[in-house]
Parts: structure tokens; sequence; C-alpha cells
């Protein structure tokens, strides 16, 4: 149960034993909980300074009841075994700062880079934690905030367009003439080609790279 997705009722089915009182059994002595060195702050932070690496990743994260908190991980361990290197309850700078400063000053110095999203909480935890890491701007933060940045755009030229095109067909009703939308150069009128954009944006939105 240490290293596998099983639970104690699963587990005591498979080997006919009472999967209830194997929990109990598993979390009073066969875990090592009540030794652990961690417990008695674990609700609210957790530190594993050995896991440290020279390249790591910081975000904020919610785990339950929509509660939020700040991982640190090794880009090393690439999501495996040592990845974790902390994690704390809440987002405030502060209070993760005090938790990775009790990290040594020399292990946080070796720390060359720091993967983090645009928010500027993060950047103050790393530049008081890692005084001599580079902070690098998570892609997919990027990314998201160009997507908004073009739906913003495309948004404002689409109602451009719509103005424009009342003002046309204001203009054919009073010289009773049909209205008849302008088409560019690619045989499609603005108004279409505003709308494609936006499901170009919705469907590959995914694949875009920065």
């Amino acid at each position: 149960m240490d290293s596998s997705p099983i639970s104690c009722k699963t587990l005591g089915s498979l080997f006919g034993v009472d999967g209830k009182r194997l929990q109990e059994q598993y979390a009073s002595h066969l875990s090592g909980f009540t030794s652990w060195d961690q417990a008695e702050h674990a609700e609210n932070w957790l530190l594993f300074p050995d896991n440290i690496g020279e390249y790591l990743s910081i975000d904020e994260t919610s785990l339950s009841q929509g509660k939020l908190y700040t991982v640190l991980t090794n880009k090393g361990a690439k999501g495996k075994k040592r990845a974790l290197v902390a994690i704390v309850k809440g987002t405030e700078s502060e209070s993760v700062i005090k938790v990775l400063h009790r990290i040594k000053e020399r292990i946080r110095k070796k720390v060359k880079e720091v993967t983090l999203d645009l928010a500027p909480t993060m950047a103050r935890i790393v530049k008081r934690s890692f005084p001599k890491a580079k902070l690098v701007s998570d892609r997919f933060h990027v990314q998201q905030l160009a997507n908004e940045g073009v739906q913003e755009i495309r948004i404002r030229h689409r109602w451009d367009a719509i103005e424009q095109e009342n003002k046309e067909m204001d203009l054919a009703k009073e010289v009773k003439k049909p209205w008849v939308p302008a088409l560019l150069e690619n045989g499609y009128w603005l108004h279409s080609v505003i709308n494609k954009v936006n499901c170009f944006i919705l469907h590959y939105r995914s694949v875009l790279s920065f």
C-alpha cells in the first residue's frame, strides 16, 4: 500500500482478511505515521530537502475541497520518485518562503533555474528562496496569455465588422438597393473570416506553441 494505488478493503478481500481492521492496523502501526518526523506539521507543509535539484518547478494547485497549495518539484525526477521537494498549504509568499528557508542556504544557492507561472507571488518566493536561480516563465501560462490577447483582438474586430455591416445595410435600405457584403480577395466576407479565426483558436489551442 506504500507504493501501489490499492485500498485496504481491496487488499483485505484478496487475502481473506477484514479490510476495515487492516486499515486500522495499517494507520496505527504498519504505516509508521505515528513516528513520522513530519506528522506534526504535515497538514500545513511537507519538506523533502534531499529531493532538491538544480532545475525546479513551482506552481499552485488545488488538492481537496478547493484548497490551494504551493508545490515545488524537481524537474530532473520527471514526475517520478523523489520529484516532490515541498508542498505548502496556501499561496501566501511569506508562509512558503518560511518553509523553504528550512533548506540550508548553501543548497538553495545551487539551484540554477526555476520554472513558474506569471504570478508575482511565485516570483517573490523564488527570488527570496533561490537567489542564484534563473526565473523561467511556464510556456503554458505564456501561451494562455497570448491566446487571451488574440481572442480580445478578434472580438474587437468582430464588433467593428458588425457595426460596419449594419451601416452598409442601413445605407442600402435608404437607397432601396439590396445589400451585398463586400468580399475579400480570398472569396470570404470579413465577418466569416473572423468567425473562422475563432474556430481555429478553440480547436487548435492545445497544439499552439511559442
